[in-house]
């Protein structure tokens, strides 16, 4: 894949670009975000970048240097504070003779559907699924190496509790959990919230209904 670069711009005393880094790389990640829901990586072009986010290029650059870079900030601003809810609820239950599938599961499904319940985050839950769809491979070496260890310590606890499921199978069956989840994530599903049900009371029967479904995928013989 061709290495996305930003142009350098020719007035690196921008106004922008003095302005606090803090809030102007903010308003680039809060305005990326958005136009990648839209529009993919690649549609969204770095004119209705710089004029969403109110930055010139020369912001941008100092913040990311690349659009590539951009993208993977767009994930860690979401994913390190997603991932790390997983793994402290992970911890809380993995390896307990008590533990169940659906303790896992929950663990692994609620902060996510918390998340993109939570202000743009469904946006960015489009973002994460037009990660998988354009086939970005960039993109989804970024998110093997700096994620994948999550995915390994579930899919571990998900061995340990079901032992008679080959190592293929297992990886099978969570790869579609892992599909099923985004979409319930990214809002495009048939089931809408009705008007007299609560965001939290319809947050809570998806995740409700995922979790025995996910159960009854993995452990079937």
């Amino acid at each position: 894949m061709l290495k996305r670069s930003f142009e350098l711009s020719t007035d690196p005393g921008s106004a922008h670009l003095q302005s606090s880094p803090q809030s102007t790389k903010e308003r680039i990640l809060v305005a990326a975000e958005e136009l990648f829901a839209r529009h993919g990586f690649d549609g969204a072009s770095l004119r209705q970048l710089t004029s969403a986010a109110g930055v010139n290029l020369a912001a941008v650059n100092y913040h990311f240097g690349s659009k590539d870079r951009l993208i993977e900030e767009v994930f860690r601003r979401r994913l390190d504070e997603l991932n790390g809810r997983r793994m402290d609820a992970l911890a809380r239950i993995a390896g307990q003779s008590e533990t169940n599938l659906e303790d896992v599961l929950a663990a692994f499904i609620k902060p996510a559907l918390d998340l993109s319940h939570d202000g743009n985050g469904s946006l960015f839950m489009r973002v994460l699924a037009r990660a998988f769809a354009e086939h970005d491979d960039t993109l989804r070496k970024f998110l093997s190496e700096n994620y994948g260890h999550v995915m390994r310590q579930f899919t571990a606890e998900f061995a340990r509790l079901l032992p008679d499921l080959s190592k293929e199978e297992l990886y099978w069956r969570v790869d579609l959990v892992t599909g099923a989840l985004t979409h319930a994530m990214s809002g495009f599903g048939m089931i809408q919230r009705k008007s007299d049900v609560t965001e939290s009371s319809h947050r809570e029967q998806t995740a409700q209904h995922l979790i025995r479904f996910a159960a009854a995928g993995l452990s079937h013989p």
